[in-house]
């Protein structure tokens, strides 16, 4: 069963190909604004995780054992990247509480739940993951190894007339393609092989992406690793301001970029 998706979606590729054609959607339309515009879509084909782009198949079922919690992860939809291979995604009841466990071999793909939290609202976000092993060859600051084994996601609203020319364009392309209107900004929390813990990386294709450095190395593997984050402080950390509404939150665990596989769990995210 298909769920439409959510408004003022969330989280997309930007990499659809135009019919008959190498090119993207958006350098098909931005070839006939100048090699100048081309070149900057070119930049931008693999804004990981922008907006939502189409409907996605309802989650798996999970039997709920007796008295217990209820899953965490109900209301959450798996989400593919257009031409990406998927990520598997699987809630579980493990060690007396739901996890959801990810599954990547050559894949991307998210996990994720549209949702709304207004500013004034806006406390702290807390939650745990557990990987075995690194993404051989990962590295958030490079674009063509830019993998993760995990992430969690979060997606806001804000006054897109602020935003360059350059990438109000791209969101309008982004727009055109799937129907949803992008995201102000999206803030990533990661674990990285080498950035050093609490590290800011912008990511290269898109500036309304940035993501804050958990967890670095192998240190940790094996481990359930729990945070609390204080949601306003890390968005100012990340773009210099205060945040809008909350629209959306997700996970992702990828390894598309080094063609490798990453395994990873994650408990409950909350929000208080």
């Amino acid at each position: 069963m298909q769920s439409k998706p959510p408004s003022g979606g969330f989280f997309m590729d930007g990499s659809l190909r135009a019919p008959g054609s190498s090119m993207t959607l958006q350098e098909a339309a931005l070839q006939t604004q100048g090699p100048q515009w081309l070149a900057a879509a070119r930049a931008t084909t693999m804004v990981a995780c922008i907006v939502m782009l189409c409907a996605c198949q309802a989650p798996p079922e999970a039997k709920t054992p007796p008295s217990v919690a209820p899953n965490w992860t109900d209301g959450w939809l798996p989400f593919a990247l257009p031409g990406k291979r998927e990520t598997e995604y699987s809630p579980a009841f493990t060690d007396g509480r739901w996890v959801l466990n990810a599954k990547s071999e050559r894949s991307a793909g998210m996990y994720r739940k549209a949702m709304r939290i207004e500013p004034a609202q806006l406390g702290a976000v807390s939650f745990s993951w557990k990987t075995v092993a690194l993404v051989e060859g990962a590295d958030v600051h490079r674009n063509e190894t830019e993998d993760a084994p995990v992430r969690v996601m979060l997606a806001f609203e804000g006054d897109h007339a602020r935003l360059s020319q350059r990438t109000r364009m791209m969101f309008d392309l982004m727009q055109s393609v799937s129907g949803e209107k992008p995201p102000f900004a999206t803030l990533m929390y990661v674990w990285d092989n080498q950035a050093a813990p609490e590290s800011l990386v912008i990511n290269k294709r898109s500036d309304r992406i940035r993501k804050i450095v958990l967890e670095s190395g192998s240190a940790h593997l094996g481990q359930w690793r729990h945070y609390r984050r204080d949601i306003r402080a890390d968005f100012r950390l990340a773009f210099g301001e205060d945040p809008g509404p909350l629209i959306g939150v997700a996970v992702m665990t990828d390894s598309d970029n080094t063609q490798t596989r990453a395994e990873a769990w994650y408990g409950e995210i909350r929000f208080d």
